[in-house]
């Protein structure tokens, strides 16, 4: 197979034909060598040099025909989470190879409608399809037809093609694959996952979390919707590396198992707790004021909380927004009990003069107690910056006042209602509950695993309020560590200079996403923080923010572009745009016929044929190549300009996946309420399920239900 200009492989294998003739003269230059005049000695060599020259065509004939199998279907890969490569250099993706111009060339031929004989599936398999469509409501007997033929095993020449869907012609245009990766030192530039839902973006996430797992670094996965496979795999291999008093679960939706964790419980200055919680109120047109009245208001509280020895938490936020007279009486006891021992004496003479009559109207519904305190601040002129704060709250007239907060209470009441508080804002002296509480420098300074289900199936709004509190928390966590190192405040001996990488993936990251994301993703790669969010379309994140100008300064502190099979445009040319024109060759055939004018002449017309070969400027791919991609696939846009078209591994189970009890149980529920079969389109192929790659069946078969609760 000579090298010419144009690359030729979806054809005739002729390389057989050369092959079978040098077999034929090899054979008979060594059995008969005088048939063709040969002496034994010459003979031999001869049947050498045949040999050697059918083996190079049989080469070339496997090449083409190689070439031509890939394009109708890829061979199956799949691998169990031990399997997945684990290096402290590189972040494992799948298998695939480096989009060049050479694979534009050949798309472009692939779709020649000359060469469709070799694209399109064979007629014994289309046949196959349509009998066992046939034959679906059959009788018992001619039931069993159909099942042999969508038997899924290498052994059934009439297999059916897995239930991928898109084009197999993207990935078939290079049968050499390669272990597709990225530098880990890539990952601090963040990474965006995009793809329309169900074509693989969770699988693609339980590849990564897997090898940070087992890298020993932090790994924090947000879990809006809840999916059990994910919880349940972060488990297991928490437990095979060893780590499993380090996993943490976090979930709204089942209270009872979870974790505790205060969103405002730590701060490095007492000002970022107004700013987490009025930050997520809305600061568009005539609601910036109320929102800055409402930071006005939660900041006066939160200082009040820790002057009184208080850790600030949602419950106590709110029952002081809705009743700020109690903390400002409780305060003043503590502030007079410490400078002016006999102030309240003199405030109590002042309560009993009060009536009704001489209660000024702007404090008419207040405790007589704070209007008695409020006349004696005015007459002794005490100066306390807390105290001034809480004195100008109480000050509003009582109907103003609720106006001016009116935005606020609905946010904590969603923070706040039925078990949802325990979990948020949770009680530190009851040492009877055995549900951990943890805060993010502790998650980080032990190198911990944590997985936080927001149950946004459920209820979508306190999703998104409890997402954007850890999401401002760990900037907050982020800031501190940028400045101060991960180990400030630990004795000398327990710390190190060695940065920790802190991987965070947010899943459906858009109904988490708020103006406390932005910052995490701008900033927090100088404290190690290597965010990987998934999500499925530009669009998600436009509307989410609301905001052409925010939703473009997101995509462009992401480094990493991966896109799977996507559903919108204008998402597929986020991609596409990036990419250069290249030039492909084109195949022109030219003929023609010319009459010969003078009748005299001894012919009476000319022909010819040429081959014309020109080159044309195509874009390297296109948004329909997106748009039609298989499940599991993906485009890598990497490394500053490198693009790489890999596939991810199918899962296949191991035999000692084993969870505690509590957490078979949490994984039931989750896949019994959010998940559906639809989903999980690597779990058949054809006529069903296959045995190897049931992740029910791996789930199921490892776990006792007597399983010791760890």
């Amino acid at each position: 197979m000579a090298e010419h200009v144009l690359e030729s492989k979806l054809r005739p294998a002729v390389e057989l034909y050369s092959a079978a003739l040098c077999a034929g003269a090899a054979t008979l230059c060594l059995n008969s060598p005088w048939a063709v005049a040969l002496s034994p000695e010459i003979g031999l060599g001869a049947a050498v040099g045949y040999g050697l020259f059918g083996l190079l065509r049989l080469h070339q004939a496997w090449q083409v025909l190689r070439y031509r199998r890939h394009i109708r279907r890829l061979p199956r890969y799949a691998l169990t989470s031990r399997q997945i490569p684990i290096s402290q250099q590189r972040l494992f993706i799948g298998r695939g190879f480096r989009w060049t111009r050479l694979h534009t060339q050949r798309l472009v031929e692939a779709q020649d409608p000359a060469v469709a004989c070799y694209i399109e599936q064979p007629w014994l398999q289309r046949a196959a399809r349509r009998l066992e469509r046939r034959l679906e409501h059959s009788l018992p007997p001619l039931r069993w037809l159909p099942r042999l033929t969508a038997w899924d095993s290498s052994f059934n020449p009439l297999r059916p093609l897995p239930p991928v869907g898109g084009s197999p012609l993207l990935h078939g245009v290079e049968p050499d694959e390669v272990e597709a990766s990225l530098p880990l030192n890539e990952r601090v530039g963040h990474t965006l996952v995009l793809g329309t839902t169900r074509v693989g973006k969770t699988r693609l996430a339980e590849v990564y979390i897997t090898q940070d797992i087992h890298r020993g670094e932090v790994c924090i996965v947000f879990d809006p919707k809840g999916d059990a496979d994910l919880l349940k795999r972060m488990y297991v291999e928490a437990r095979r590396s060893g780590r499993e008093q380090e996993f943490y679960v976090f979930h709204l939706g089942w209270p009872e198992i979870s974790c505790r964790y205060n969103a405002v419980g730590r701060f490095g200055r007492v000002s970022e707790v107004a700013s987490r919680i009025a930050g997520q109120l809305s600061g568009e047109g005539n609601s910036a004021a109320f929102r800055e009245f409402a930071w006005r208001f939660v900041n006066i509280i939160a200082r009040a909380l820790i002057e009184l020895g208080q850790r600030p938490d949602y419950l106590l936020i709110q029952r002081h927004v809705v009743n700020i007279d109690a903390l400002f009486i409780e305060y003043a006891q503590h502030f007079f009990a410490r400078h002016d021992p006999r102030a309240w004496e003199l405030i109590v003479q002042l309560e009993g003069k009060l009536n009704e009559k001489n209660i000024p109207r702007h404090m008419q519904g207040r405790e007589k107690r704070v209007v008695a305190l409020e006349q004696y601040l005015s007459a002794k002129r005490v100066y306390d910056p807390v105290l001034d704060g809480l004195r100008s709250a109480v000050r509003y007239d009582r109907t103003y006042f609720d106006k001016i907060v009116a935005s606020l209470l609905p946010l904590l009441e969603k923070l706040t209602t039925g078990k949802t508080a325990q979990l948020l804002a949770p009680d530190y002296t009851d040492l009877s509950d055995p549900r951990p509480i943890f805060d993010w420098l502790q998650i980080i300074r032990k190198r911990g695993i944590v997985y936080v289900g927001l149950d946004a199936l459920s209820d979508a709004e306190v999703a998104a309020a409890v997402g954007n509190s850890m999401f401002a928390d760990l900037v907050s966590v982020a800031g501190h560590i940028y400045k101060h190192g991960v180990d400030h405040g630990l004795p000398q001996s327990a710390q190190s200079a060695r940065q920790v990488p802190i991987n965070l993936h947010a899943d459906e990251f858009n109904e988490l996403m708020g103006d406390e994301f932005i910052p995490l993703i701008n900033k927090g790669g100088g404290a190690g923080i290597q965010v990987t969010a998934y999500t499925q379309t530009l669009s998600d994140i436009e509307a989410r923010l609301g905001n052409r100008a925010k939703a473009g300064q997101v995509i462009g502190n992401f480094n990493t572009l991966q896109m799977l099979r996507v559903r919108e445009t204008a998402t597929a040319e986020l991609l596409t745009q990036q990419l250069p024109k290249v030039n492909v060759l084109t195949r022109t055939l030219v003929s023609g016929a010319t009459d010969t004018a003078d009748p005299q002449a001894s012919t009476d017309f000319t022909s010819s044929s040429q081959d014309r070969v020109s080159a044309t400027s195509v874009p390297l791919i296109e948004p329909a190549h997106i748009v039609s991609l298989p499940k599991g696939q993906a485009f890598s846009f990497q490394e500053g300009g490198q693009l790489w078209k890999v596939r991810m591994p199918l899962p296949r189970p191991a035999p000692d996946d084993a969870m505690p009890a509590n957490l078979q149980e949490l994984a039931r529920h989750m896949r019994a309420r959010y998940n559906d079969n639809a989903g999980q389109w690597w779990r058949a192929s054809g006529g069903g399920p296959t045995e190897d790659f049931d992740p029910e069946r791996g789930l199921n078969s490892g776990m006792p239900a007597d399983a010791k609760q760890e």
